[in-house]
């Protein structure tokens, strides 16, 4: 997955500029809040308590949620596979003073240092994870990371948004200083989403530099994600539309899931 945000990381933040990232930081702190163990204290008494309290952004890209999350008071630790994304996440960091971890890994090989008490993953990291037995991995990771009685949430694309929303549509934008296309293409058989990014930066010397990034991504269903959740061993405590935040229905585009570490002790 490193190999899909190279050059386009350098463009990530301007074309993700509508993102809202408060929004999900509002909605993550506001979950944590009410179903999980974490607690925005950096002052914590004890080793365990300061495990509790950490934040994992799985797939933090270039750090702004993770920065958002942060602000909100949670000790961070963000981790992607792309070491062009991370290098921005670090510029973001040196600039705010924060004290977050970054760690460059992928996360079918998660490694963590101590359990946690919450991992979150939105903006559709899970779904560039293509074999189902690959997310259980992930899965079960996350939930050997956990703190007893922690919790993991995350979003992700249904197939229903890929078949039927943007399966081969095409994107184009144009800014001041660079412009994308970004070609995408279904395969119903594989449930596959393929697209193809171009982009154009220009340089100092006013000539643009043209780039390509190829990416995949699959669709699953609710069916499919919250088997998976309790194969690895959690209980799933909601589910719910990301966008509308009530009932997920069959036109659902994107879904959130919330889950709970179960069966841990505390030491």
């Amino acid at each position: 997955m490193s190999e899909q945000y190279s050059d386009f990381a350098s463009v990530y933040d301007t074309f993700m500029d509508d993102t809202p990232y408060e929004e999900w930081c509002d909605f993550l702190t506001d979950t944590i809040e009410r179903y999980g163990v974490s607690q925005p204290d950096r002052d914590a008494e004890d080793l365990l308590d300061s495990e509790r309290n950490l934040v994992v952004d799985l797939g933090c890209g270039t750090g702004t949620l993770t920065e958002l999350l942060y602000a909100k008071g949670y000790d961070c630790i963000g981790v992607d596979c792309s070491e062009d994304m991370l290098d921005i996440a670090m510029q973001k960091k040196e600039e705010s003073g924060s004290e977050i971890l970054y760690l460059c890994q992928d996360m079918r090989e998660l490694e963590l240092y101590s359990t946690v008490g919450t991992v979150v993953s939105v903006c559709d990291s899970l779904n560039y994870i293509l074999e189902e037995e690959e997310l259980l991995t992930v899965f079960s990771l996350v939930n050997n990371y956990l703190y007893p009685g922690g919790i993991f949430v995350f979003d992700f694309n249904t197939d229903y948004k890929y078949r039927e929303i943007i399966g081969d549509a095409t994107i184009a934008e144009n800014r001041e200083d660079c412009s994308f296309i970004w070609e995408n293409y279904y395969d119903p058989e594989e449930e596959i989403n393929e697209y193809d990014v171009t982009v154009f930066v220009e340089e100092e010397n006013g000539l643009f530099r043209r780039f390509t990034e190829n990416h995949f991504q699959r669709g699953y269903t609710v069916e499919t994600m919250t088997g998976l959740v309790e194969r690895a061993g959690m209980k799933v405590l909601k589910v719910l539309d990301a966008d509308t935040r009530d009932a997920v229905t069959g036109e659902s585009q994107r879904v959130y899931v919330v889950a709970k570490e179960q069966g841990k002790e505390k030491q």
